[in-house]
């Protein structure tokens, strides 16, 4: 009966030691996690909103100067 209570006791000793280290490895682990997931929804975002509004986005952007003006006089003096 003793080898019995002995099996038993190494078991739960066993059962207890692995559920311990599963719960420190998880701890661990989470904020690698997080970021990973955090990171996919980011990009899985961004690929919805810039196929929702492609040609919205191309008509706000402004269109850039092809010459730009005279320098600033060196008369105006800054108030500053």
């Amino acid at each position: 009966m003793q080898k019995v209570f002995n099996v038993l006791s190494v078991a739960a000793f066993t059962m207890s030691a692995g559920m311990v280290v599963g719960t420190v490895t998880l701890y661990t682990r989470i904020p690698s996690i997080t970021k990973h997931y955090m990171g996919e929804l980011k990009l899985e975002l961004t690929k919805l909103v810039t196929d929702m509004l492609p040609g919205q986005i191309d008509d706000v952007m402004p269109e850039l100067p092809s010459e730009t003006g005279l320098p600033v006089p060196s008369s105006i003096k800054s108030p500053f």
